[in-house]
């Protein structure tokens, strides 16, 4: 693969001056490691063993090459067309649309602290399977004790914060670059290495029932279709299409700022294929390495866990395969830790880049108060499990504490209203030629499934996302 030279300067870089991804390799691992993250790893396992196995998967694969490709496509585009940052970009295209920077901005400013506190809970457990703890972590009331104390968790989350704040001030090619070469292809072959290691379980409980691997392969892999009504296959679809703003980070500013760095002479669409191959192969492997590793353990019940499925189920689940599980369980930690940092340094970036062009700060100065940010609302998060604890019902029926809160407000209602809005405007204010010319670039580069673009953004896409948040606002239910 063509590597090229970086042409702006590493690390602290002056206001104005802007890195560049080395080549397309870079760009795809960075973007790649970005939606590799918690969410990924949690949420695609489950919502596949809720919703039927292979035909989430199904629905799934074929939203990524329509749904999921169109929104791509046009953050991606966006931000090498414009150079900028989510903040300023969108006015570059259309003033009046400018304030879509605003709301694309806002997402990875509420997202990052408690990403980190989440993060922080990440190396708890990583360093408690290191120091030989893994049974104590899978003793009921582990995880809840650790959330609820009150220096421990503050202390993890100031640690994973600091890690990712270096990573990003060092900037886009000895930062974010280097990280993402390095990390990815290790956290490739954990997953694969898991994943293949789940497959050979085989498990016989109190009751006399045996479960292999195999068997969970069957239940995540092969569609289940029967007794599906309209309404459940409507579910999946809804299910399916709030996953993908997860496993390709789009709405959230991120895919933006990462274009805004890509190489104006590159083949962009190569680079977005790519990125929907290794998002999607590592969030089907995901689901590979857990599903069936829960299955053989703890039945399918033990596979609706949802967010306490990674934190609460995977322990116990490790402690039952006797003397693998201490290994087992320290590797995923690991892999997902690697997983964490890539995303919330993406996360990081979408906040650092707007500053930077907007205010004309060095990279130095951006980076500080961004860490300063998510340190102070960190904070507040991880006191959100005892000093400032509360419970608050949201439209969807959740009860939540102060993360929960956070997490609905950016995940179920500023990012469905972000790519909405961002449809209209390349759908039928600007057009779609607008994205289309920048990939194109003169008619060097080829647009493949340029028709099936045009089609999402004017109306398939426009319509799904409506459906979805009128649906996290209570307004619609399936």
């Amino acid at each position: 693969m063509e590597e090229m030279k970086s042409s702006a300067t590493e690390g602290p870089s002056l206001a104005g001056k802007r890195g560049t991804f080395t080549g397309s390799f870079g760009f795809v691992l960075a973007a790649a490691g970005s939606a590799i993250g918690l969410g990924n790893l949690w949420r695609f396992p489950y919502l596949a063993a809720k919703d039927g196995g292979g035909l989430f998967l199904l629905v799934y694969l074929v939203l990524v090459l329509t749904f999921g490709f169109a929104l791509l496509t046009t953050e991606v585009t966006l931000g090498r067309k414009t150079r900028q940052g989510p903040l300023t970009a969108y006015g570059k295209i259309n003033k009046r649309w400018g304030f879509l920077g605003v709301l694309a901005c806002l997402v990875p400013v509420i997202i990052l602290p408690y990403y980190c506190a989440i993060g922080g809970w990440v190396l708890k457990y990583l360093a408690t399977f290191l120091t030989f703890g893994g049974a104590d972590a899978a003793q009921d009331g582990f995880f809840t004790g650790h959330i609820t104390s009150f220096a421990e968790p503050i202390v993890w989350m100031i640690v994973f914060l600091g890690v990712s704040a270096v990573v990003v001030y060092r900037g886009v090619n000895k930062g974010i670059e280097t990280t993402s070469r390095i990390l990815m292809p290790i956290l490739l072959v954990l997953i694969v290495g898991i994943s293949i290691f789940a497959l050979t379980l085989s498990y016989t409980d109190a009751q006399g029932v045996t479960r292999t691997g195999l068997e969970g392969l069957a239940v995540y892999v092969i569609p289940d279709f029967s007794g599906i009504t309209l309404q459940q296959f409507l579910v999946v679809l809804t299910d399916a299409t709030g996953q993908l703003f997860f496993s390709i980070s789009v709405a959230m500013g991120i895919m933006v700022a990462y274009g805004s760095y890509a190489r104006s002479d590159s083949n962009l669409m190569q680079s977005i294929n790519r990125i929907e191959f290794f998002d999607t192969l590592a969030a089907m492997l995901a689901g590979l390495m857990i599903v069936p590793a829960v299955f053989v353990f703890m039945g399918v019940e033990g596979m609706g866990a949802g967010p306490g499925l990674m934190f609460v189920s995977l322990p116990k689940v490790f402690a039952a395969m006797g003397a693998a599980g201490p290994i087992v369980g320290l590797l995923f930690f690991l892999l997902v830790t690697f997983a964490a940092i890539t995303s919330a340094v993406s996360i990081m970036e979408a906040i650092v880049s707007s500053i930077i062009d907007k205010f004309k700060l060095s990279r130095k100065k951006s980076v500080i108060i961004t860490a300063m940010w998510a340190l102070i609302a960190g904070l507040i998060v991880c006191l959100g499990y005892n000093v400032f604890y509360f419970e608050l019902t949201l439209p969807n029926g959740a009860v939540a504490q102060i993360l929960d809160v956070m997490d609905y407000a950016s995940n179920n209602l500023f990012m469905p209203l972000l790519a909405l809005l961002t449809c209209i405007l390349f759908g039928w204010v600007v057009k779609p030629k607008v994205i289309i010319d920048e990939v194109e670039q003169g008619g060097k580069f080829k647009f493949q499934r340029r028709h099936l673009y045009v089609i999402m953004m004017k109306f398939v896409c426009p319509v799904l996302l409506a459906i979805l948040l009128l649906q996290s606002l209570g307004l619609f239910t399936l």
